[in-house]
């Protein structure tokens, strides 16, 4: 059984060892990477072998967005689990455009993210 490779892209490191706890408390699923910028993320996500991507929206450098429009050139596209403080209307519709899967909300939502998980991870095995 292959595990779930997942990319977080967030730039808190507070929030960033948080979420890595999350993933790794997960059977079957592995952190493969953290990164914290567009470019970091863009360039890990075109080597390839990631399942999922929990994106923040804004970051230090680039957006979560630009993420987004960089994955439409990926052919082996990963699962998107958007992640973010920033939860308006408008972001949330632009992301599943995009092809966000999931849009959670850091604040509201933070204890959905590994049921979330889960399940792309049941769909994935």
């Amino acid at each position: 059984m292959s595990l779930l490779r997942v990319l977080l892209v967030e730039d808190s490191v507070l929030l960033s060892d948080r979420i890595s706890e999350v993933v790794h408390s997960l059977p079957g699923v592995q952190l493969a990477a953290s990164v914290s910028s567009e470019a970091e993320a863009v360039d890990f996500l075109e080597r390839g072998n990631i399942d999922v991507v929990i994106l923040d929206l804004q970051l230090k450098k680039g957006t979560g967005f630009g993420v987004l429009r960089a994955l439409r050139k990926i052919l082996k596209r990963p699962a998107v689990v958007v992640f973010t403080n920033f939860s308006l209307a408008t972001y949330r519709e632009t992301a599943l455009e995009l092809g966000a899967e999931h849009f959670l909300d850091k604040s509201r939502d933070y204890e959905r993210l590994p049921e979330v998980l889960n399940e792309i991870s049941a769909r994935h095995h």
